[in-house]
């Protein structure tokens, strides 16, 4: 009887420290788009020479492995939805900044 209280107490400590690393996670992410939004602005006041597209490569890779976890409670995939639109709209702005430089550039 011990055996399956030690058990369930087990997996749900995992749960916990699943859940708490997804957070971690998600938070990682939040954080790697405010970077990159750092330094693509950066970028587009001519303070660095080329764009930050690796960054920005990591970036959506990262995102499109988060998306494919499929035990993100309701709140986590809430919260990365928002995350991934906000970058959604980052992306679409960075390529039109592109696209504008390089036309006044080529």
């Amino acid at each position: 009887m011990a055996t399956l209280g030690n058990t369930f107490n087990r997996q749900t400590y995992d749960k916990q420290e699943e859940a708490a690393n997804l957070d971690q996670q998600i938070g990682r992410l939040e954080d790697d788009i405010r970077k990159l939004k750092i330094d693509f602005d950066i970028y587009f006041n001519n303070g660095a020479k080329r764009p930050p597209l690796e960054a920005k490569a990591r970036l959506d890779a990262n995102l499109k492995r988060l998306a494919d976890t499929r035990n993100l409670s309701y709140a986590q995939r809430y919260q990365f939805n928002m995350i991934v639109s906000r970058f959604t709209s980052y992306r679409e702005l960075w390529r039109r900044l592109l696209k504008k430089r390089g036309e006044e550039i080529g």
